[in-house]
């Protein structure tokens, strides 16, 4: 906003003589930076007007940037008990049948239950799976089986967390917050994906497998602290309850609307195709070690931080769904960049690029659902959403191993991002609705329904 006029300027002539103008025309290039900077930078109001919001970031963040380092630390001993790509592979695809099978029952719960009670219990759960990490690294010989035991149970916890997690936002914060809301979301995201696997291979490097997996069990307690600060957060009153029939309303619900089925089936389709991070591992090697593993997994961190920070022009935007195909396609483009890189640094810029892509299709894809969703049906539609975003990477894991182990690294990487391409547009095309969905412009403020 404009500098205000200084009071004497107003009521009395310049001692210089100067118009009264002139103070106001020095201030306008630094009055029109603080505009520009404003439209773009990310939005920080969720955070000043709603308490409970503020802490649900705050744990948040601090769980998940440890949860962060168990993400590095398992593929880790994953290849390097196994000293392949293809188990590395396999273990991320442990993820699959848990989160098919718990995050219907985690929408459900959802919408049935209070949704800070359920993120608590299952932070608890998560937690000790960890400690069992801790455990397994201490031993003279750890198991593998124990990875993959830990996945599954890990998958299925978070399952059964994320619908209540995502849904416990719409009710935190107004409705023409969701956007900004969204965008601090994805920056406690980044920054945790930014520091996590860096620390991570800092961890595993000087103090071990045990140390890293110790410090992400530390991070669940302060999150436990922080979510037993916060305001219940009860169902609605016309919520339906936990059953078969409620699970199928929300399936019917979400059937319905092309513009949701081609958000889900379009950031399937990039993960599926381009998401090369089960050969992180065996590229790393070649490049020095867990350090560069670290960089590897942090690079698309650093693109997504960089688009949320600058994230401030989505809310202009109102043609949704061609953002979030444009986006994915982005990604597929940067990926075939980052399989036909000759060198570290070039790959690691191009897995920048596709981070930013990635996370600019993930704001409008919120945006979307958090505005058109209704709050009774969030917690299920939540659950839809987490097979979208969850089963992707796990089957876009199994199938870079797999065309690794067949075809190569570079071959791997290079057809999965042509792929996603062709894939986006072919989805754009089938599903039209979505493609031309516009936004509403949200209504004058409205308070939260539980500030």
């Amino acid at each position: 906003m404009p500098e205000p006029i200084p009071p004497r300027t107003r009521a009395t002539p310049d001692p210089l003589g100067e118009p009264a103008s002139s103070a106001s025309t020095i201030r306008a290039p630094g009055s029109a930076l603080r505009r520009a900077v404003s439209k773009v930078a990310v939005d920080t109001s969720p955070l000043r007007e709603s308490r409970d919001f503020r802490l649900l970031f705050i744990g948040q963040a601090v769980s998940f940037a440890g949860s962060m380092i168990t993400y590095v630390a398992i593929p880790f001993q994953a290849y390097a008990l196994s000293r392949s790509s293809l188990v590395v592979g396999l273990v991320s695809l442990t993820e699959l049948a848990p989160i098919l099978l718990m995050s219907f029952v985690g929408g459900a719960l959802a919408d049935a239950v209070d949704r800070r009670r359920m993120v608590r219990l299952t932070e608890l759960g998560l937690c000790a799976v960890v400690g069992a990490l801790v455990v397994n690294a201490l031993l003279p010989h750890p198991r593998l089986w124990v990875l993959f035991a830990a996945v599954a149970v890990a998958a299925g916890l978070d399952a059964l967390q994320r619908p209540s997690l995502d849904a416990l936002v719409p009710r935190l914060v107004a409705r023409d917050r969701l956007s900004a809301a969204a965008a601090l979301e994805s920056l406690r995201g980044n920054l945790g994906q930014v520091l996590g696997p860096p620390l991570a291979g800092i961890i595993i490097a000087t103090a071990g497998l045990p140390a890293a997996f110790a410090v992400d069990a530390a991070t669940f307690v302060i999150s436990l602290v922080v979510l037993s600060l916060m305001r219940a957060v009860p169902p609605a009153p016309n919520a339906e309850g936990v059953s078969v029939r409620a699970v199928l309303s929300g399936l019917r619900y979400a059937s319905r609307r092309q513009d949701l089925l081609g958000s889900y089936l379009i950031d399937m389709n990039a993960m599926f195709f381009g998401m090369p991070m089960a050969l992180f591992p065996q590229i790393a090697v070649a490049f020095g070690g867990p350090a560069v593993l670290g960089l590897l997994y942090t690079a698309p961190s650093v693109g997504s931080l960089l688009a949320t920070l600058t994230s401030g022009w989505t809310r202009a935007v109102r043609h949704h769904g061609r953002a979030i195909a444009c986006a994915a396609g982005a990604w597929g483009v940067a990926i075939v960049g980052f399989g036909l890189a000759p060198s570290l640094w070039l790959a690691l810029i191009a897995l920048a690029a596709a981070g930013a892509a990635d996370m600019i299709s993930g704001l409008f894809r919120m945006t979307l659902w958090n505005q058109t969703i209704p709050d009774d049906m969030r917690g299920r539609l939540a659950g839809i959403e987490m097979i979208s975003y969850s089963s992707g990477p796990a089957l876009g894991n199994l199938e870079a191993g797999v065309v690794g182990a067949l075809a190569g690294v570079r071959a791997s990487v290079v057809s999965g991002g042509v792929l996603c391409v062709l894939g986006t547009l072919a989805l754009s095309a089938l599903l039209p609705r979505f493609w031309s969905f516009h936004a509403e412009r949200p209504a004058d403020r409205a308070e939260p329904g539980n500030l």
